[in-house]
């Protein structure tokens, strides 16, 4: 099989519906089951990567590797030495908040990155041979046809080709509170997010209506994937105490 385009080489929004189908070779009436298969094994999972987080005594041990701790603990430790008390004990409890403040920073940033994972669908309506199944969301490769409606988390990303009087939120993407109105209609490419109402993104929810779509993008591909992949590489927090050494402004 000749691999299909990708999220990464087109820009679908921008695509009529007939042309998307012709550049992810597929069909509005879906793709055969061994297809699926073989594309499975090409695009992998449409899942996001688990996270390698730390254990919570690594990221609490990890709030003291600084070199301006390192220099607090040492000069903690001679004011204990030379016998004052309150100097060195200002100086520990200063470390101490300080490693409180970036272990829980980082176990909230954390936890909206497993918030992403948790938005995703768990099933799909899938167009296989011509028949509409449910298979589980993670077996969708692009140029699948799927069917959202009311209530459904969509899948993966779609480029719209059929819709009836569809609305979907999309607040976890764009901000926008209210559910917006799709269409089959591409465009322009300087369009924003929220404006490609052609395109149904992975996460969202559908509030009202049906349609059917053909995945664009699957996995750390779709938008939602793109979000989860840029908090990931997110540098590490930093804490008030390590920005004000930054900027030069705490006094040793």
């Amino acid at each position: 099989m000749d691999e299909v385009g990708t999220e990464s080489t087109a820009q679908w929004h921008t695509q009529e519906a007939e042309s998307a189908f012709n550049t992810l070779q597929s069909s509005p009436t879906g793709l055969p089951s061994a297809e699926g298969h073989l594309r499975l094994k090409t695009y992998g999972s449409n899942r996001l990567r688990p996270l390698a987080g730390k254990s919570a005594l690594k990221r609490f041990l990890s709030q003291f590797n600084n070199v301006l701790i390192y220099v607090l603990l040492g000069s903690g430790l001679v004011t204990l030495l030379l016998g004052h008390w309150v100097d060195s004990g200002v100086i520990f409890g200063v470390v101490i908040i300080n490693a409180l403040i970036g272990f829980i920073q980082e176990g909230k940033a954390e936890e909206a990155l497993n918030a992403i994972r948790q938005m995703l669908s768990q099933q799909a309506t899938v167009k296989r041979d011509g028949q509409f199944i449910t298979i589980p969301a993670e077996d969708l490769v692009p140029g699948d046809v799927v069917l959202v409606q009311s209530g459904d988390k969509v899948p993966a990303d779609l480029r719209l080709f059929k819709t009836r009087e569809l609305r979907i939120d999309e607040a976890m993407l764009t901000g926008e509170s209210l559910p917006v109105d799709k269409h089959t209609v591409a465009v322009a490419a300087q369009s924003v997010i929220g404006d490609r109402k052609c395109m149904a993104f992975s996460g969202t929810l559908v509030t009202y209506g049906q349609g059917q779509g053909v995945v664009v993008a699957t996995g750390e591909q779709t938008e939602i994937g793109r979000i989860s992949h840029l908090l990931s590489e997110v540098p590490q927090l930093t804490t008030p105490l390590l920005r004000r050494h930054c900027y030069g402004k705490w006094p040793l």
